[in-house]
C-alpha cells in the first residue's frame, strides 16, 4: 500500500468493512456459549452479525447432530441457501479449510485433500467469495496463546493443544492454480489468506502470470505458529507489499492480541475480522460474544472518525463479480506495474502521453448484484 499525506485522514479512508467469524469450528458446544449449533442457530448468527454491522460473513458449518465441524456439501447448500434469504446482502466468504479442527488428543489437524476442496467451488447457492491459501505452511493457531486464552474451553487440555501443534496448510500449486481456475469458471472470487510476505508473492507472480486476473481481496493473517505473530513490524511490510489497488484488505489475527490488531488496521484504513473464531475476550479478560466485538469495531471506527460499510458499499468496494481479461490489465487496475517488455532494461513504470491512463473497461459477472 502507499500511503500519501492524507491518508491516515479518516475522511480519506474508505468505509470499514467488518467481516464476522462466528462459527468458531475449533470449539466445540460448551466451549463458547454463543455458539451456534442448529441450522436456525447458524442462521440467526449471521442476521445478528448483520444486524450488529458486519457486511461480510465467513462461513463455516456444524453438524446439528453431532456438534462437529461438517463437510457434507449437501448440507453446506442448504446452510448457504438459508443465509441467502436471511441476509441477502451480505457478502458470504465460506472458509477454504472445510473441516480440520482436532477434538481430541488422538485426532490430527488436517485440511481435507484437494479434491473435496475443490468441490467448494461447486457450491449452490454460489458464495461470493471462497478462501484461497498459495503456499504450504505450519498454521499452528495455538503457538501464540498465553496462559487462560483457552480457559473453560477443551483447547485447555495440553493433548488437544498439542494436536494443533502440528498443522498445516496443505496448499501446493497443484492445488491453487486449479482452484484459482475452478472458481473463475464457477464465477466465485478468491479471497486470498497469505499468512507471511513469500505467500504474497505467490499472489502477484499468479497475476503476472495470467492465472488469476480480477481483483485482489486478501486478508492478512497473522496466528503465530508458521503465519506472522504479533510484531507490528511485520504487520507493516505485509501492508506495505500489498498492492495499493488491492480491492479489499483486512487482517486477522488471535484472541487478545486481536484487539490490538483490528485497532491497527482501523487507523491504517484496513478492515476488521472479529469473532469467536479468533477470539473470546476482551481486553478486561471477560468472555466477549461475537457480537459484542462487531459492536466494538462499530464504536472504535466511528470513534476514530471513520464511516462503517453498509453490505453495498462492501460490495462496490471489494468488487464482487468483477472479473478482468488479461494480465495489464489486472496489474493496472491492482496499482502494480507492468510486467517487462523485451528488451526494457530499468525499472518498471507505464508508457505515457502525458495523459492520465484509464483502467480498461472491468467485466462484470451476470450474477452480481451491483
Amino acid at each position: 500500500m502507499y500511503f500519501t499525506d492524507d491518508s491516515l485522514f479518516p475522511e480519506n479512508m474508505q468505509p470499514l468493512i467488518i467481516t464476522a467469524a462466528p462459527y468458531g469450528p475449533e470449539w466445540l458446544p460448551g466451549d463458547v456459549d454463543e455458539l451456534p449449533l442448529t441450522w436456525d442457530q447458524q442462521v440467526q448468527a449471521a442476521v445478528d452479525c448483520y444486524n450488529a454491522g458486519a457486511t461480510m460473513l465467513h462461513v463455516h458449518l456444524r453438524d446439528p447432530k453431532t456438534g462437529q465441524g461438517s463437510s457434507n456439501f449437501d448440507e453446506y447448500n442448504y446452510l448457504l441457501t438459508r443465509l441467502r434469504e436471511a441476509v441477502p446482502k451480505m457478502i458470504l466468504q465460506v472458509g477454504g479449510s472445510i473441516s480440520f479442527a482436532p477434538h481430541t488428543a488422538e485426532a490430527k489437524a488436517k485440511w481435507l485433500d484437494y479434491d473435496t476442496r475443490h468441490m467448494l467451488t461447486e457450491l449452490d447457492p454460489k458464495p461470493d467469495c471462497v478462501t484461497v491459501t498459495t503456499g504450504t505452511t505450519l498454521w499452528d493457531v495455538t503457538q501464540a496463546f498465553i496462559p487462560g486464552d483457552a480457559k473453560g474451553t477443551h483447547l485447555d487440555d495440553p493433548k488437544v493443544q498439542a494436536a494443533w501443534a502440528d498443522m498445516v496448510v496443505d496448499s501446493t500449486s497443484k492445488f491453487y492454480i486449479e482452484h484459482l481456475k475452478r472458481l473463475r469458471a464457477h464465477r466465485i472470487q478468491p479471497y486470498f489468506v497469505p499468512g507471511h510476505v513469500h505467500q504474497l508473492e505467490i499472489i502477484e507472480r499468479l497475476i503476472r502470470g495470467g492465472i488469476y486476473m480480477g481483483p485482489m481481496n486478501v486478508a492478512l493473517c497473522g496466528y503465530g505458529g508458521g503465519s506472522m505473530g504479533r510484531n507490528p513490524f511485520d504487520w507493516m511490510e505485509m501492508l506495505r507489499r500489498t498492492p495499493h489497488g488491492a480491492s479489499s484488505v483486512t487482517f486477522w489475527s488471535s484472541m487478545r492480541g486481536n484487539i490490538a490488531i483490528q485497532n491497527l488496521a482501523i487507523i491504517l484504513g484496513a478492515h476488521v475480522r472479529v469473532g469467536n473464531e479468533d477470539n473470546l475476550w476482551d481486553a478486561r479478560r471477560q468472555r466477549w460474544s461475537t457480537v459484542k466485538q462487531i459492536e466494538w469495531a462499530v464504536k472504535m471506527s466511528e470513534q476514530f472518525g471513520r464511516k462503517v460499510a453498509t453490505a453495498d458499499e462492501a460490495r462496490k468496494m471489494m468488487k464482487i463479480g468483477v472479473w478482468y481479461d488479461t494480465v495489464e490489465e489486472t496489474l493496472f487496475s491492482l496499482g502494480l506495474p507492468p510486467n517487462r517488455p523485451e528488451g526494457y532494461t530499468g525499472f518498471l513504470t507505464y508508457a505515457t502521453d502525458g495523459r492520465l491512463p484509464k483502467a480498461a473497461h472491468s467485466k462484470t459477472s451476470p450474477v452480481s448484484v451491483l
